[in-house]
């Protein structure tokens, strides 16, 4: 009976967040999975998310702690907890938040990993030289990264309709459905043009008709014969791994993250401000979007190096 109630729970609070705050499917599944392990260590300890108490959820983050997960992985699913609570006292399934009084685990500052402009560069160069259909799409994939910022996610699931007209901007659909305008460079257009030529070959053929050699319809951009009917985040990864090993970088390093991050690190070190690139980038805080200060500390230095009277004084000795 406990079991049937909080999987019940559970799935209400999903329901919620799909409804309300337009999680994807991708967040969806992380909160079932945090969820479902809450709901177990409290089931053994003979509690559940109904009664639970603050002693239980600190018990529970100390037992994450001791499993030797990362403060940034405790963190997640303490957000995910406190959500979770939150909406079960909103609800009216119990009569406070237990959650409310937990701080999150400490956490050292991560910087962003980036590429360098001269790596990006290969990695461009190495997707030009691809040949065929395949090539095509994929240089497409890269300068769209590169020149937008995108989420891989937010890449793989472009509507066709966004880009079959020769744009100078994107219209993106980010989290929470919030759509947002980003400006595409001419050599991200000029492959998006290359790529849009060749865009039929990558749709299922429509057998209905009697015709199997006819291109269907679709209205990704990037459309793929898997079920999503999209080109996956996992085959975009690995043609991005594989890219890496061409270019003679290590593909440890490369990820369609990492492109995010080469996009907004390389932009900030050559003028942009924070709040535009917040907007490009879709965080809704800006507090997201200063990670990438480092990078304004190193070009204000360089500033300040070259141009400051006193700093051009001091080269020359007393």
């Amino acid at each position: 009976m406990a079991k049937a109630l909080t999987s019940s729970l559970i799935s209400a609070f999903l329901e919620m967040m799909a409804a309300e705050r337009g999680a994807s499917a991708h967040t969806l599944d992380a909160y079932r999975r945090d969820l479902e392990d809450y709901v177990a260590s409290l089931l053994a300890g003979k509690s559940g998310p109904v009664d639970a108490t603050e002693k239980d959820l600190r018990r529970y983050m100390a037992e994450l702690g001791a499993a030797g997960l990362a403060p940034r992985t405790q963190a997640r699913r303490l957000s995910a907890l406190r959500q979770f609570h939150k909406f079960l006292y909103s609800d009216g399934y119990r009569n406070d938040d237990p959650s409310s009084n937990i701080d999150s685990p400490q956490q050292g500052q991560t910087l962003p990993k980036f590429l360098s402009i001269d790596e990006i560069d290969r990695l461009i160069t190495t997707a030009a030289n691809h040949p065929g259909i395949k090539g095509k799409r994929l240089l497409a994939m890269v300068e769209l990264m590169y020149a937008t910022g995108m989420r891989v996610s937010e890449l793989v699931e472009l509507p066709y309709a966004a880009a079959a007209r020769d744009p100078q901007m994107l219209i993106v659909r980010g989290k929470g459905s919030k759509e947002r305008l980003v400006p595409l460079s001419d050599p991200a257009r000029d492959a998006l043009r290359d790529y849009l030529d060749v865009r039929d070959a990558f749709i299922p053929s429509d057998k209905s008709d009697g015709h199997a050699d006819r291109p269907g319809q679709s209205s990704y951009l990037f459309p793929s014969r898997g079920k999503t009917g999209h080109l996956t985040r996992q085959m975009f990864l690995k043609m991005i791994k594989d890219l890496a090993i061409e270019s003679g970088i290590a593909p440890s390093r490369v990820s369609p993250h990492v492109l995010r991050h080469s996009f907004a690190s390389h932009l900030l070190a050559n003028g942009a401000d924070l709040r535009s690139l917040q907007k490009m980038l879709g965080h809704s805080d800006i507090s997201t979007t200063q990670i990438y200060t480092h990078v304004l500390e190193s070009r204000l230095r360089g500033l300040v190096q070259e141009h400051h009277p006193l700093a051009r004084m001091a080269g020359h000795g007393s």
